[in-house]
């Protein structure tokens, strides 16, 4: 009954609060001919829905409804009231039944969002990230006029007040497709935002809608986490504290999933992450010579938290490893020796001839031994084969 109250109280906050909206009543009567019932009107302010009739009824039965929500109250006048609440969106219709009991005298009327069809904006969705920060999103209907323009509306809560987006997302044409807000908190109640648009060619339909903010919030990691590691059995201690919220500081209103991978293995195991409700966890199954990668992330248990998980937490690294640092060292030393030599040897074969760097030694003479091998050769060589003595006569004439 309650939830149906939001129908009305929706209309009085689109009716009154925001952007012109382009709807009408529409009514038929169940007489064939001139009603009983007459000028039937809505107070959209008092939340009131009121008529006339040309004759002395005692008691009224009124219906408010859509596809999903209805709402009946009995009153012996013409005037129905109907209590404040929000809850439904009013952009696909509300209906309106008046009947007089006991008789087959009723009134039907419609409240319907003029425009033209298929111009409202469609998928429209919003995030809030970064404690404060929201997105909201949306494509232009798939009939709207190439020039139609939409501007975005939302409130808070019933007691804030409405606003304008401030900062819209743009596409290549400059058309509104979205909207960026900073400092947003969640409050308890539901936000209400409506999508309206203009065009010069037709009437736009406007799109509302009401969303819990703690629904659509992506929750950071958990804030300050550390591991302490010991060599006995119990291992690593592994502790943190609850994800920064702008409206939750129980720290009973979160879970959390810790994922511990080995780093040294290639492919991570598929095994279930544990989940705990506590700002510690104990992991016994610690190696010291291995390394690990842990990250954490959260939802909510309970509360106005979300029940979505959030963002992981940054990897840290604790445990030893294999030392690769020592393999690594020596791998390098040697190659670069080994470069070293060679580029050495290239360089002296290219440039360079051992006979000119390393000459040879002449080898001393032997005082003690005057005949030599190279003497005796040398004698040897110069000797005539064969040895002739001729004697020459000289004969001088004189007169």
């Amino acid at each position: 009954m309650f939830d149906m109250l939001g129908l009305l109280c929706l209309i009085w906050w689109c009716m009154m609060l925001f952007y012109p909206l382009h709807a009408d009543i529409q009514c038929m009567g169940s007489e064939p001919q001139e009603s009983s019932i007459t000028n039937v009107k809505m107070n959209w302010k008092k939340m009131e829905l009121s008529w006339e009739s040309n004759k002395n009824f005692s008691n009224y039965k009124c219906t408010i409804m859509n596809k999903a929500m209805k709402f009946t109250d009995m009153v012996n006048s013409s005037l129905c009231s109907f209590p404040v609440k929000e809850d439904v969106p009013l952009h696909k219709g509300v209906f309106f039944i008046i009947e007089v009991t006991n008789t087959s005298i009723s009134k039907n009327c419609t409240f319907l969002p003029g425009g033209m069809n298929g111009s409202a904006v469609e998928n429209f969705s919003c995030v809030i990230y970064n404690v404060s920060f929201m997105n909201c999103t949306w494509q232009a209907g798939r009939d709207a006029p190439g020039d139609t323009q939409y501007f975005l509306y939302w409130q808070n809560s019933k007691y804030a007040d409405e606003m304008e987006c401030e900062l819209y997302i743009k596409d290549e044409t400059g058309r509104n497709t979205g909207c960026r807000f900073q400092n947003v908190k969640i409050e308890t109640e539901k936000a209400y935002f409506l999508v309206n648009g203009s065009s010069k060619d037709s009437l736009i339909q406007f799109y509302d809608e009401y969303i819990e903010l703690y629904e659509i919030e992506i929750l950071t990691p958990p804030l300050n986490i550390t591991v302490n590691c010991t060599r006995d059995t119990t291992g690593c201690i592994i502790t943190w504290q609850p994800p920064r919220t702008s409206h939750v500081e129980n720290a009973k209103c979160f879970q959390y999933e810790i994922s511990i991978q080995n780093k040294d293995e290639k492919k991570e195991k598929e095994t279930k992450n544990p989940e705990v409700r506590i700002g510690t966890y104990k992991f016994q199954n610690y190696n010291e010579k291995k390394k690990y990668i842990l990250k954490i992330r959260t939802r909510g248990r309970s509360c106005l938290v979300s029940l979505k998980w959030g963002e992981w937490s940054e990897p840290i690294e604790f445990g030893q490893g294999k030392d690769y640092f020592f393999l690594v060292s020596s791998f390098l030393i040697a190659l670069g020796t080994i470069s070293v030599v060679l580029l050495q040897y290239y360089l002296f074969k290219r440039y360079c001839s051992f006979k000119s760097i390393f000459s040879p030694i002449p080898k001393p003479r032997d005082k003690f031994n005057i005949s030599t091998d190279e003497d005796i050769q040398t004698e040897y060589v110069n000797l005539p084969k064969n040895i002739f003595v001729k004697e020459i006569t000289m004969v001088e004439e004189t007169t």
